[in-house]
């Protein structure tokens, strides 16, 4: 008998504490599809992208150039001017590589821009999820286009709307 009221002690406790969490879901995707600068970052972004890979390509077209040149004229070629033709090629290849990592590497010109064009929007979001999360009293808030693992969500507790309103954008 006292297990079996120790349990229901235990169940009605955890229960208790369950129901005074409250959580709420964004969709990060909905929100940034409707801030306007996040838009014109994106295609800042994509010029620039699309700017250095035309540099690039020039670069490793003329590299293929010089390659091809070397090819045809080799037979005319000493040991010595073949030996120079290839570390001339191998420098403007080499330059190409560099210039590929500057700009699209890890730590690249690509990833420092769109760290400073970026940053800013998603400080903006998350102060106002922390705002609205502090007033309503939610515990956590939950992304769900980023959260596969979420099957389904109550329309109710999704808050994308009033990060939308809290940061200026209606819906």
């Amino acid at each position: 008998m006292k297990r079996l009221l120790l349990f229901v002690a235990l169940l009605l406790a955890c229960a208790g504490s369950a129901q005074a969490q409250k959580f709420a879901l964004i969709d990060m995707e909905y929100i940034l599809k409707n801030i306007p600068a996040y838009e014109m970052a994106n295609e800042q972004l994509k010029q620039i992208s699309l700017r250095w890979e035309k540099e690039i390509t020039t670069q490793a077209q003329k590299v293929e150039e010089m390659y091809k040149e070397y090819q045809a004229n080799a037979v005319f070629l000493t040991d010595a001017q073949k030996k120079q033709k290839e570390e001339e090629i191998l420098e403007q290849d080499k330059a190409a590589q560099d210039l590929r990592r500057k700009y699209f590497g890890p730590e690249g010109e690509l990833y420092k821009k769109r760290e400073s064009l970026m940053k800013p929007i998603q400080d903006d979001i998350y102060e106002a999820v922390k705002t609205i999360s502090e007033n309503k009293g939610y515990q956590m808030v939950i992304d769900r286009a980023s959260s596969s693992n979420i099957i389904f969500a109550s329309p109710r507790i999704d808050i994308s709307n009033e990060v939308l309103e809290k940061l200026g954008f209606s819906k």
